[in-house]
Parts: structure tokens; C-alpha cells; sequence
């Protein structure tokens, strides 16, 4: 089940910078179409903070191998030291998938999903010290009730068989439920202290957006909780359940720790407006007050500027739809170390940046036409492994050529 594409990351050639731009940032071929934003006016917060430079290194010719196809939406992946993967699909079904493409049955003793639209099984992490433990995490759209719902965070042990998810225990709930089948995040980061963060949706809709801005709900937040029982480990916001870490955000969908153990997250925005923030604790990342998208139908969404709210280290616009998230440390791609690695959905492609002192300081593109990139992982061995979002999803080995 091998096929081999001879995708060459574009050699970019820099255009004019835009009048839009407050910097000298050039406009890549990727966005050549005019931001949503330039309608009313925004304009960068500071020099390089959309639309950086162009990569022109580590530019090389990939090769994918398909390593399994007709996944329904997957969304979560893990790579097990055994170097077999733990892989979720939406509907509510994990899975272990061999590097050689055996697929198991769905594991037995996952909690009920409900998996209405975005929602269902999410992400899936595994402690660090499996082996012994066989402890595993995941995130999922837990029914409510009366068609409600949130984002729930359960752990488990995996049978030595790999069949059955044993001592299964929900350890944190998101409130309030909602009646939206929408935004629901929902990435899980360890910070190798023995708690992990998860990012959370707002849910989307008008009236529960604005709890991004409540201290005491977790709509729209970053918490950091316990691992072993999910009891609270947040920032002490004063005022604030004691589980938050941030605020103010739209719908997380991308999480990862840089090399240099900094926290980084990503989020849609709505029309136009995605981010990628370095996240630190009791801060407000301004959503729905502060963003630099508009809304759906074109119309004036907030500001990009309000006092108290914390600006996105760097955004989008138009938004590719970022999606799944990591740092590189490998060595098939030399050129590639420490550079943050992000999944496109709407851009179909791969998402390169290089970040010096938490600024976006280039941009590339790679593997475009891919499909719809929900999540990117780095393997043991250095190669890429991409699942993509469709009804006939598929997990993907991505290698350089030759």
C-alpha cells in the first residue's frame, strides 16, 4: 500500500510585500489571496507577525508511503516505545496500528462518545513510562445529556493484549455542557512533571463564546491538571477555577513542547485570524474581544488590539485551519531541527516554521495536496507520520526522497 510522489517543496520565489504588512515580510504563493482582515483596517501588532519570509532552506523532495487508508476521521496519534501507534477515530474508536500497516480492532472499554459533527474521540497520549505502566490519556465529546455535551479527559490502562482498555477513570469535565456539536479542542501536552495541559474549545456558538472571558467556566481555556486523578494544577488567576492556566482562547487544535520545554498551542480562528501563542500562565489570549479574524459572513469580529489581552506570537490570514502540531528532533531532516511542525486542513499541506525568541522568523510549505492534515507526529525514527481528516482517512510515512 506504497505510493511514492515526488513532492517538492516549493523554491519560493519572494513577491512584493503587501501594503497590509507593517513589516518587510514577503507574500508567499500560499497567500497570494488577500487577507479578511484588510477590510477594515488591521494591521500587524508588530514586525513579522503574519506572512514571514519564506524558508528558502531545508527545502527537499518527500516521499509518502500510505500505511493504512480508510480510517474514519482520525484525530489522535501515538507512538507506543514498542513503536507500534495508539490512533483515535472520531466516532469513538482507538486503535493500534503497526508500523507495517496491521490495524487491531477497535479497544474495548472506551467511555461513549457522542460524535455529532466535531465532536467524538479525540486526541490520545501515553505517559513516559509506558513500558511499565501501560498508562494511557485521551480527550473526547462527552454526552450530557438533553443533547449537551463537553470535553472530557479519561485515563486507563491498556491490557498487556492490547485489546481492552482496563481501570478506565474520567478524571476531568468541562463546564458548563453545552447543546453544540462544535469546538470542542482538544490536545493533551505533558509537562513532564506529572500534570498535562489541555487545550479547550469555547464551543462556538454566540452565547457560549463569551465564557472564554469567565474565569469560572473552562469554555475557551488551557488547563493543567494532575495527571493520576485530574485534581487542579493551574496558575492561581485570581478569580479563576484553580485548573486554568490561560484564557481567552477560540478552539485549540494543535499542542506541543518546544525542544527548549516551552509550551506552544495553536487555534482557529474564524474567518481568518488562526494563532500560534507561547503559552504561559494567567495570561488572557483576548478571544472574543481580541482576534484578527472577521466573522463568516465578512462582517467586523472584535479587535486586534485590547488592553489586558495577550497578542498571538504569529497569525494567519487567510487561515489555512491549522490543525496538529509538533517540534522536529530527528535526523532525516537536518535542516528541520527545533522548526514547529503544523497540520493544514483547509491548505491541505504541512506547515514549517523557524522560531527564534519566540517569533516566527520563516515559513514553508510541504507535502501540499497531502489532504487534510489533522495531526503530525515525529517517529522514533525521524520520519513524519500525518493522519488526514476525511471519511476515508489515511496514516501517512513521510520521508525525504532517495
Amino acid at each position: 500500500m506504497t505510493r511514492r510522489i515526488r513532492r517538492t517543496t516549493t523554491s519560493l520565489t519572494a513577491l512584493a510585500a503587501t501594503g497590509f504588512l507593517a513589516s518587510m515580510a514577503v507574500a508567499q504563493d500560499w497567500n497570494e489571496e488577500p487577507p479578511h482582515g484588510a477590510a477594515y483596517d488591521q494591521t500587524p501588532a508588530f514586525e513579522g507577525q503574519t506572512r514571514a519570509p519564506a524558508l528558502e532552506s531545508g527545502n527537499v523532495d518527500l516521499e509518502q508511503t500510505v500505511v493504512l487508508d480508510e480510517l474514519e476521521h482520525p484525530w489522535g496519534l501515538v507512538q507506543m516505545p514498542d513503536g507500534d501507534w495508539l490512533l483515535t477515530e472520531r466516532p469513538g474508536r482507538m486503535r493500534i496500528v503497526t508500523n507495517d500497516g496491521e490495524m487491531s480492532d477497535p479497544i474495548e472499554g472506551i467511555p461513549e462518545v457522542d460524535a455529532r459533527d466535531q465532536g467524538g474521540l479525540h486526541d490520545v497520549s501515553i505517559a513516559s513510562d509506558f513500558d511499565e505502566t501501560r498508562r494511557v490519556w485521551w480527550t473526547y465529546a462527552e454526552p450530557r445529556g438533553d443533547g449537551e455535551n463537553a470535553t472530557a479527559v479519561a485515563t486507563g490502562i491498556l491490557s498487556e493484549d492490547g485489546s481492552t482498555m482496563e481501570e478506565v477513570n474520567v478524571i476531568w469535565q468541562q463546564q458548563p455542557a453545552w447543546a453544540s456539536t462544535k469546538h470542542f479542542g482538544a490536545r493533551i501536552v505533558h509537562d513532564g512533571e506529572g500534570h498535562i495541559f489541555v487545550g479547550l474549545g469555547e464551543r462556538s456558538d454566540p452565547e457560549p463564546r463569551v465564557y472564554a472571558q469567565d474565569p469560572q467556566s473552562t469554555l475557551g481555556k488551557i488547563i493543567r491538571i494532575n495527571a493520576e486523578d485530574g485534581s487542579p494544577a493551574g496558575s492561581g488567576i485570581d478569580g479563576a477555577l484553580p485548573e486554568i492556566w490561560s484564557m481567552g482562547h477560540r478552539n485549540i487544535q494543535g499542542a506541543a513542547m518546544s525542544p527548549d520545554g516551552q509550551l506552544w498551542m495553536n487555534e482557529h480562528g474564524p474567518r481568518g485570524g488562526d494563532e500560534l501563542n507561547l503559552i504561559e500562565p494567567g495570561l488572557n489570549y483576548g478571544w472574543p474581544e481580541a482576534t484578527y479574524g472577521t466573522e463568516y459572513n465578512g462582517d467586523e469580529l472584535g479587535q486586534t488590539e485590547v488592553e489586558g489581552t495577550q497578542q498571538p506570537n504569529y497569525y494567519w490570514d487567510p487561515s489555512p485551519a491549522i490543525s496538529g502540531m509538533a517540534f522536529y528532533e530527528g535526523d532525516m531532516f537536518p535542516e528541520w531541527q527545533g522548526h514547529a511542525l503544523i497540520g493544514g486542513l483547509r491548505s491541505g499541506d504541512i506547515i514549517r516554521l523557524q522560531l527564534e525568541d519566540g517569533m516566527v522568523v520563516g515559513e514553508a510549505r510541504h507535502a501540499e495536496g497531502i489532504g487534510r492534515v489533522r495531526e503530525i507526529e515525529v517517529a522514533q525514527d525521524g520520519s513524519l507520520m500525518v493522519i488526514t481528516d476525511h471519511e476515508n482517512g489515511q496514516l501517512i510515512r513521510i520521508t525525504p526522497e532517495g
